[in-house]
């Protein structure tokens, strides 16, 4: 999709980002378990990797959205799609919360063997809920963002995401 304001593009380039990298994680982890493991120096850049994206794109993006955009899209008469995403942003960051020490520990190599297993479980869950939200996000958010929103809005928006 094309979108028109600043303000969807810029979360559009982040959804296509996470998308990314959601993919390698998936396809890291989505094979049966064996070779999971502290040696595997590919596994633990992709888990340092995820854990920079949790702790700095997700938090952010996430809470810019709850404070600035399903207001609006609630004043628009869009509840409905407000509150499901905002439920869908608890839910992840659950998800997350659990996953965020794994990722951690796992980067420089210092996860057991237990916790590569907790890991790969969180990860695919991560992924599998967050590519689901993001479809939403693309296809009923950021449309409706980009119909509601008008130039000096978007400006200003645009300039206090990226400055947050």
């Amino acid at each position: 999709m094309n979108f028109f304001r600043a303000t969807t593009r810029r979360l559009d380039d982040e959804h296509r980002a996470n998308l990314d990298l959601l993919g390698r994680v998936e396809q890291a982890f989505a094979p049966a378990p064996r070779g999971l493991a502290a040696g595997d120096p590919e596994l633990a850049r992709l888990a340092g990797t995820l854990a920079r994206q949790l702790e700095q794109e997700i938090g952010h993006h996430f809470e810019f959205e709850e404070r600035e955009l399903f207001p609006r899209l609630s004043a628009f008469g869009a509840d409905d799609i407000a509150l499901l995403l905002a439920d869908e942003h608890a839910a992840i960051r659950e998800v997350a919360a659990e996953l965020l020490p794994l990722a951690r520990s796992a980067a420089p190599g210092t996860l057991d063997a237990a916790g590569w297993q907790a890991l790969r479980r969180c990860a695919l869950e991560l992924a599998e809920r967050l590519a689901s939200h993001i479809q939403k996000e693309t296809m009923a958010l950021l449309p409706l963002v980009d119909d509601l929103l008008d130039e000096d809005t978007d400006r200003e928006l645009a300039f206090a995401y990226a400055g947050a």
